[in-house]
């Protein structure tokens, strides 16, 4: 049987990013990314097999982008016409409530992509330009879309709703609509696939620059921290997290900022780098445990949040049976780990520090005679969009 295999993209406002997949084995073939798209000089790094390519020429817009990716592709490997690609994946961050699993792109779903962007502004125009991009220059392969708040569609109402004006709240489609969903979906399918168990009552933990829990139920997201956009929720690298929303009242009436001054101090100037001025998790922790008092401060609201989503979503639940991290902080940073689990023996959480300690491939923490079992599971978002793509297509 020839190989198949999915192009999976991941356009930003002034980067793509790419990555050949086989969702089949899950192996990926090639990778790359290319950054400041529209400068004057462009960064492009291109890795297929031990090889790995770069350059710093301009790239003007993501046509070249994209076009760069392909000509790469052909002179260094894999060429795209040999390698069996039967669609391309395209990572989409809001879907409003349109879309609840992957879907063919056609010109009507580009619409609605279009008019989601200002349920989406930051990441949607990108997206949209890389799916209009990517079906001009590979269209003889179908495109399919996979949207990061798909997972969450399904939510209760009792979590989804805000309490809002109903009118109000409907008017401009306010409500939970959360993201990191297809890491959330891969990784609470991974703990289900790991224990035989699709009953599972369970919280995965992603905690990246971007970080966001979930409460999953039986294979479906009963609750999750990010809510009408990625600010809600857990303390981040440069986001807030939750926060009164007098604060910007307060803020404009008698700091006197516009709006989008404090969108830029909520979105960009806040998390770990507003509380310790550094928002990579390596150098507040270094800090930390040091003796720096500013550090050590900022990783107790850090742990101090997320504890108190994991004794709520077990509340919401009515019990736990698996605690999963996952992502960049959540994979890497043991201590962290340590930190949050400390105190939960109440729920059932015992860790085993020196099985924490430990990295690689899915691994369990804690101990045996623990009644929650704790989980490191490394996400992978670009096998869950290819293998979506693939079953839209089949």
């Amino acid at each position: 049987m020839s190989r198949r295999t999915v192009l999976v993209i991941n356009s930003g406002s002034s980067s793509l990013k790419y990555q050949l997949v086989d969702p089949e084995t899950g192996e990926s073939l090639a990778n790359g990314l290319v950054e400041r798209i529209g400068e004057a000089t462009g960064a492009f790094k291109h890795t297929h097999g031990d090889e790995t390519v770069t350059s710093d020429d301009a790239v003007p817009d993501h046509g070249a982008a994209l076009a760069k990716v392909i000509a790469t592709c052909h002179a260094v490997g894999p060429d795209l016409a040999e390698s069996g690609i039967v669609a391309v994946g395209h990572r989409v961050v809001q879907g409003g409530k349109h879309f609840d699993r992957a879907t063919l792109v056609d010109e009507a779903v580009e619409a609605r992509i279009e008019e989601l962007i200002p349920l989406g502004p930051l990441h949607n125009p990108a997206s949209l330009t890389g799916i209009k991009v990517a079906r001009e220059l590979l269209p003889d392969v179908p495109h399919v879309v996979v949207f990061d708040t798909a997972f969450f569609q399904g939510l209760p109402d009792a979590a989804a709703t805000y309490a809002l004006d109903r009118e109000v709240a409907e008017k401009y489609s306010i409500r939970r609509y959360g993201a990191h969903g297809t890491s959330h979906q891969y990784v609470s399918r991974q703990v289900a696939e790991m224990t035989g168990r699709d009953d599972l009552k369970q919280i995965v933990l992603h905690l990246g620059n971007g970080a966001s829990a979930s409460a999953v139920v039986a294979g479906h997201a009963v609750d999750t921290s990010m809510g009408l956009t990625p600010l809600e929720g857990l303390v981040m690298g440069t986001r807030t997290g939750d926060i009164d929303p007098a604060a910007v009242f307060h803020l404009a009436r008698v700091g006197g900022l516009s709006v989008d001054e404090i969108d830029t101090i909520f979105n960009k100037k806040s998390g770990l780098k507003g509380l310790a001025g550094d928002n990579d998790m390596r150098g507040v922790r270094e800090r930390a445990d040091a003796g720096d008092p500013v550090a050590r401060a900022a990783l107790d609201v850090y742990v101090h949040r997320l504890k108190k989503y994991v004794g709520a979503y077990a509340a919401i639940m009515g019990g736990l049976e698996a605690l999963t991290f996952t992502a960049g902080i959540g994979e890497n940073n043991g201590a962290l780990r340590a930190e949050v689990c400390e105190g939960l023996g109440f729920l059932g959480i015992e860790i085993d520090h020196e099985r924490n300690d430990s990295r690689g491939g899915p691994t369990i923490i804690s101990t045996d005679a623990s009644a929650v079992t704790v989980y490191v599971v490394p996400t992978n978002e670009e096998l869950e969009i290819a293998r979506q793509a693939v079953a839209v297509i089949a």
